[in-house]
């Protein structure tokens, strides 16, 4: 699956959900995408990648007016820049009703994580209220809110470390 053939082989889909059932920790008789699923996918993957190499480059995600609209799309270019078809799909997968709420709380954790250090620290959660609120708060509002959000990001914490 490095170039993108034109057709998916039977041993390509079922390759592809054991990827995605492995990253979102679900058994093998259980699939996260029906093989459906995944030949419309590859329809969608082999579109985005419009000059057949194989993969996805973030120029071509912006070509999806959803995702350029998107307040975090700077944030999630980082993880799609070069997906392949089954990357492509791993990553939507935290996008599935299917997926599980560990898979969800990873992926978010990896939007979070803007530095990728494997921390999410206040200063990478006043990022993205900023890439969330835009010019839609003053710089006074979001200290308001940084005080605010600091305080109850505080609470939180203590409230784990005492459970």
């Amino acid at each position: 699956m490095g170039q993108a053939p034109s057709m998916l082989t039977q041993y390509d889909i079922e390759e592809v959900q054991e990827h995605c059932n492995n990253l979102c920790g679900l058994s093998l008789s259980y699939n996260l995408f029906s093989q459906q699923e995944i030949v419309s996918l590859y329809q969608r993957f082999c579109q985005l990648d419009r000059n057949a190499k194989g993969f996805i480059s973030a120029d071509e995600f912006l070509s999806v007016p959803e995702f350029a609209m998107n307040p975090l799309s700077q944030r999630l270019l980082k993880m799609v820049d070069g997906l392949n078809f089954k990357d492509f799909v791993a990553f939507l997968s935290a996008f599935s009703a299917k997926a599980t709420i560990q898979h969800k709380i990873e992926f978010i954790f990896r939007v979070y994580d803007s530095d990728s250090n494997g921390k999410v620290s206040f200063n990478d959660i006043l990022e993205v209220l900023r890439d969330l609120s835009g010019s839609f708060l003053s710089d006074k509002q979001r200290e308001v809110l940084k005080r605010m959000q600091h305080y109850k990001f505080c609470f939180i914490l203590n409230s784990y470390d005492k459970g």
